[in-house]
């Protein structure tokens, strides 16, 4: 794959993010998702890469722009064939409300290689390199945490798992303050939160809990570029997500997903620009002069590399996708 397509991404995603950055702690989270989808698609029109979403913002009558199945970018005879992954931002509400760990994020991987998942929940387990192979979701949690407390060379009371702040956590939770190990908890954004899991100084050590599918596989595409472990399994709330899952091909809804369900390959580029600031990246920084200055992580599967780009932004002579 093009490498030039890696340093592309991140245009993509911070079009995302100084578009949607602006409605900070406004409260209207449908506004701030709008906005980073307006310029998302916009700076996908200037790519050179005949791509199809296969994970977006909901089916063509759902959603305007970035839709599921909808063509992205200036194909030529030429052009790479693509599945797109996005989440113009994930953490709506985050950035409504003002607070942490919102991020822009794009996935990409050659045509057929990123699981199509429908728009419902899974239940996800997420860790670092350090503890590939080393844990499964099958397992009970006492073993599981076990297992990493080895991997890791760690005491159990030193292990952070965090989990999304819900009320369908509340077992989990309990179950891991039985077994000594520490808790954190976050409020929105889980593909944030499950590439934590490969930075020491995110402090985070696993992921587990029950959040969207979508997310599940943009996540397993950053993770599959670090060298760490995703496994989800789709959770169906009832009989018409279950046939809905069957439309799309995925028949037994009660199959473990491993990385190569999820996103196939090695070819595969991922990128995220934060949006408020958090634990993996800085959110937008607005100075005088009508400036800004993003913050961004960009990787690829095939070499392993992760490059954390800073830019300067001069609002003023940026294109409307900017503006």
């Amino acid at each position: 794959m093009d490498r030039n397509l890696a340093l592309n991404l991140i245009r993509v995603t911070e079009a995302a993010t100084l578009n949607s950055a602006r409605y900070l702690g406004r409260g209207d989270k449908n506004l701030a998702d709008q906005a980073a989808v307006n310029g998302m698609r916009k700076m996908f029109d200037t790519l050179a890469i005949d791509g199809v979403v296969v994970i977006g913002e909901g089916e063509m009558d759902e959603a305007p722009m970035l839709y599921i199945g909808e063509q992205i970018g200036k194909a030529t005879p030429g052009s790479i064939k693509l599945d797109i992954a996005v989440d113009p931002l994930d953490g709506t509400n985050a950035v409504a409300n003002g607070d942490a760990n919102a991020i822009s994020v794009v996935a990409v991987a050659p045509r057929g290689c990123l699981l199509h998942a429908p728009d419902m929940y899974m239940d996800k387990i997420a860790v670092g390199p350090k503890a590939k192979g080393k844990v499964n979701l099958d397992m009970p949690i006492d073993k599981t945490l076990k297992n990493l407390s080895k991997a890791l060379n760690k005491n159990i009371s030193d292990i952070t798992v965090t989990t999304l702040d819900r009320p369908r956590h509340e077992e989990l939770i309990q179950k891991v303050r039985n077994i000594g190990a520490r808790i954190k908890l976050f409020k929105d954004g889980d593909v944030a939160a499950a590439i934590a899991t490969c930075f020491d100084h995110s402090g985070v050590d696993i992921l587990l809990g029950t959040g969207g599918a979508p997310e599940g596989v943009i996540a397993a595409a950053a993770l599959k570029c670090m060298g760490g472990e995703f496994q989800g399994r789709l959770h169906p709330m009832n009989d018409e997500e279950k046939e809905r899952c069957k439309e799309m091909g995925l028949c037994d809804v009660n199959k473990l997903l491993t990385m190569e369900d999820l996103a196939k390959g090695k070819e595969i580029v991922f990128a995220a620009t934060g949006v408020t600031n958090g634990e993996l990246l800085k959110g937008v920084v607005y100075y005088g002069n009508n400036r800004a200055k993003t913050y961004s992580v960009v990787m690829r599967a095939e070499t392993g590399t992760i490059r954390f780009v800073e830019a300067i932004h001069r609002m003023d002579k940026k294109p409307k996708y900017a503006k």
